[in-house]
């Protein structure tokens, strides 16, 4: 499964989150601008990425990948103040490398990206989590929002 976990990694966060907008960058000849908050994006959202994909692998006893997912419904580390805190923390880099070469065509990059993950959200994840994990995902789903962390965990 750890193989699996690489992988899957690689191919999906690794593509969208790095891949694609270095290779945006390069091409646009963009020069670096904000540096110190870029910094602060990308290793914030790099850090919450990685906290969510170890979440799904140990907890979970899955990975990200649609190929092999979640056995379990992960509602530990970040997954208590968000449903998708690995999308949040993908979208977080996006926007790092937006203020890092302070590009537009990044910043509408991930606001695509944003729209395509709320749309896999709701048409595809959602429903299989609730066909996965039925009472459980149901319950889970009333106490934390989809998107926009609470800092505080409800009762």
């Amino acid at each position: 499964m750890l193989g699996r976990a690489v992988v899957a990694f690689l191919a999906l966060p690794g593509v969208v989150a790095v891949a694609v907008p270095v290779t945006i960058g390069f091409h646009a000849h963009y020069r670096p601008r904000y540096i110190p908050f870029a910094i602060v994006l990308l290793t914030g959202g790099t850090f919450l990425l990685l906290w969510c994909v170890r979440e799904f692998y140990v907890r979970g006893r899955g990975t990200l990948a649609p190929w092999a997912p979640p056995q379990r419904l992960v509602t530990t580390g970040p997954y208590r103040f968000s449903r998708n805190p690995m999308y949040l923390g993908v979208i977080t880099i996006l926007l790092g490398w937006s203020a890092l070469w302070a590009s537009p065509v990044l910043v509408a990059y991930a606001g695509a990206v944003l729209c395509a993950f709320h749309l896999r959200v709701i048409l595809s994840e959602e429903p299989w989590a609730l066909h996965q994990f039925g009472a459980e995902w149901r319950a889970y789903a009333a106490r934390v929002p989809r998107w926009m962390m609470r800092l505080t965990q409800s009762s």
